[in-house]
């Protein structure tokens, strides 16, 4: 199995490299002269495209080929106060550039929409602001110029009471999205509500690949081993290559979550590292079966936990080091 190694966002290790600076509503509103405050978010905006290419450089250097985004790239973008600002468009030489060296240096990118994107919400408004968000993301990804290859993470949602129910309404809502934003979507079980088990039932009936996290599996199951849901998780990565088409065929690696906790009486949040004991055990579990695997890290110190878990991964019985961000087991 060869494993790539992948972070989030923002680096550790290159400094002032920010891809996420803003401006509060409050300090927007204070601005008298509204074009010239849009425009500060403008570069704002140009800047956090910018250092996320130097971002993206850094990896090509370290040989990282999986990467996310962070879903902030653009201040304050889908603000109702800015309702008739289009940044993207704006910005789309910056847009452009990003994506072309994702693609000339042959890297798996995606983002993950915020929390407050969810599509088992009863509320409306909240539904009408997770769909804007999730299109905003697609045309994100689109000014980049990047195929439905360039995916988008999101959990589940809330439970808002009866599960069951929560669970329904996400499959309708993913139903009524337009085609190419259900293409580029993926499910991640959380540490909260639905499970891995529950997550996948879900990602079956609606067609779309499930990320394994499985930090969050080790704190939210009703006892199911992560191994032996793999198999299932691991054909809903499968496409078909066209509708008269028998056989799918695998686009992407499928693609799990790593992290550790922070400690016992913090279960579920994130530790600065990367325990390698529990990933290496589901690693060699399901070695055999999967021919690649890349794995994105979800550790505070990003890439730096990156590189630990590169030295750390050295050590373990029957790996073989491709480069500074893979590893053959």
């Amino acid at each position: 199995m060869i494993i790539r190694l992948g972070y989030v966002a923002m680096s550790t290790v290159v400094k002032n490299a920010s891809p996420s600076k803003t401006m509060t509503v409050t300090n927007f509103s204070k601005l008298l002269d509204r074009d010239a405050a849009i425009r500060k978010l403008e570069r704002l905006g140009s800047e956090n495209l910018q250092n996320t290419l130097r971002l993206l450089r850094h990896n090509r250097a370290h040989d990282i080929m999986v990467f996310r985004f962070s879903s902030r790239l653009i201040p304050l973008i889908g603000h109702e106060m800015l309702g008739d600002w289009d940044p993207i468009t704006i910005l789309s030489a910056e847009f452009q550039e990003l994506g072309s060296y994702a693609k000339q240096s042959g890297m798996r990118v995606s983002f993950h929409p915020d929390h407050f994107t969810v599509l088992s919400t009863p509320k409306e408004d909240v539904l009408r602001k997770s769909v804007e968000d999730l299109e905003r993301h697609t045309a994100m990804l689109n000014a980049m110029g990047l195929g439905v290859e360039a995916m988008c993470n999101i959990h589940v949602g809330g439970s808002y009471g009866d599960k069951e129910k929560a669970a329904k309404r996400f499959i309708q809502n993913f139903s009524t999205l337009r085609p190419e934003v259900q293409r580029r979507l993926t499910l991640e079980n959380d540490d909260k509500t639905f499970t891995a088990q529950e997550t996948l039932d879900i990602a079956e009936k609606v067609g779309a690949p499930m990320v394994l996290d499985i930090h969050h599996h080790a704190v939210n199951n009703n006892g199911e081993d992560a191994a032996d849901l793999w198999p299932r998780i691991r054909q809903t990565w499968s496409r078909q290559e066209s509708e008269q088409s028998e056989q799918a065929a695998i686009v992407l690696p499928p693609k799990i979550h790593v992290s550790s906790p922070k400690s016992e009486s913090e279960p579920r949040s994130h530790a600065d590292y990367v325990e390698v004991g529990p990933l290496f055990a589901f690693l060699r579990a399901i070695a055999s079966t999967t021919p690649k695997l890349d794995i994105m890290i979800e550790a505070k110190m990003k890439d730096g936990a990156l590189f630990r878990l590169m030295e750390d991964l050295k050590m373990q019985e029957g790996v073989s080091v491709l480069d500074q961000a893979s590893i053959q087991l």
